[in-house]
C-alpha cells in the first residue's frame, strides 16, 4: 500500500468531465493541466490506461463513467471526492511491465502482446522465462504477457482465469493446445518472432512496434508502478 501525502492539485480527463469539473472545485481541490497530485478520469478502463502513460506514478482516481469501466469505481464523484478530501482512500501499487525490442520500448499496466498484424496470417514464435524453453514453436495470433492487474482483461478472455500475484502467460488462438502459466514477478520473459508478420503492444497504447522475422522481444518487470486509489469499504 502507498503512503500519500495532502493531495490537492487534481487533473480530470473524460469525454463528458466537464459535468463534474463544479464538484471537483467546490470540493476545494485546484484544477491543474500539469504537475497534478492526482489524476481523476472520468470513463472507463481504457482511459485510466492511457492517463498512466501519459502520467506515470501519479495516483490516478478513476471513476465509472461507462459500462465497460471494470477498474473503475462505481461510487458516485461527490463520495469520491469527500473521502479524497479526507484523505480516506486506499492506495494500492501495481507493478508495470515493459517490452524492449531492439531501441524501442513499450510499457504497460496490464499487458504486453506480440500478436499478428495481419488478420489472415498467423505468427510463429518461441517463448523462454528465465532462459529456458517454454515448448517449442508456438503457431497462432500471439503472445499475451499480463501483469495480476491486466490478468482480468485480455488474459481472462484467452484463459478464462485471472492470478493475483506474478504474471501471466497465454496464447492466444494457437493451432496447438498450450497451456497458459502464471511465474513470479521477477521473471524475464523471452519472445521471438521466427515468422511474422507481426507487431508488439503495450496496454491500448496505438503506438505499436512492427517486428521483423528473428526479433527477440524481451519483457520484463518496469521500475515504475502505478498508484491506484479506491473506495475503503469497496
Amino acid at each position: 500500500m502507498a503512503v500519500l501525502t495532502a493531495m490537492r492539485r487534481i487533473l480530470v480527463l473524460g469525454d463528458e468531465s466537464e459535468s463534474i469539473l463544479p464538484l471537483v472545485g467546490a470540493a476545494g481541490f485546484e484544477l491543474v493541466t500539469e504537475s497534478p497530485d492526482v489524476v481523476l478520469t472520468y470513463g472507463g478502463d481504457g482511459l485510466l490506461l492511457h492517463s498512466e502513460r501519459e502520467w506515470p506514478g501519479v495516483p490516478k482516481l478513476p471513476l465509472r463513467n461507462s459500462r465497460f469501466g471494470k477498474k473503475c469505481e462505481p461510487r458516485t464523484v461527490q463520495e469520491a471526492l469527500d473521502r479524497l478530501a479526507r484523505n480516506d482512500l486506499v492506495a494500492t501499487e501495481f507493478s508495470k511491465i515493459r517490452a524492449e525490442v531492439r531501441e524501442e520500448v513499450r510499457i504497460g499496466l496490464n499487458d504486453v502482446v506480440v500478436h499478428n498484424s495481419r488478420p489472415t496470417s498467423s505468427v510463429r514464435c518461441r517463448v523462454w522465462i528465465n532462459g529456458e524453453a517454454f515448448g517449442g514453436e508456438v503457431v497462432g495470433d500471439g503472445v499475451v504477457v499480463a501483469t495480476r492487474f491486466g490478468s482480468t482483461a485480455y488474459y481472462r478472455s484467452i484463459t478464462r482465469s485471472i492470478f493475483r500475484a506474478g504474471l501471466g502467460l497465454a496464447f492466444n488462438n494457437s493451432t496447438e493446445p498450450v497451456d497458459h502459466v502464471v511465474f513470479s514477478e521477477d521473471s524475464v520473459v523471452r519472445v521471438r518472432v521466427t515468422r511474422g508478420p507481426a507487431i508488439v503492444a503495450a496496454d491500448n497504447d496505438p503506438d505499436t512496434v512492427a517486428l521483423e522475422d528473428g526479433d527477440e522481444i524481451v519483457v520484463r518487470r518496469d521500475a515504475g508502478a502505478a498508484i491506484i486509489l479506491s473506495l475503503p469499504d469497496r
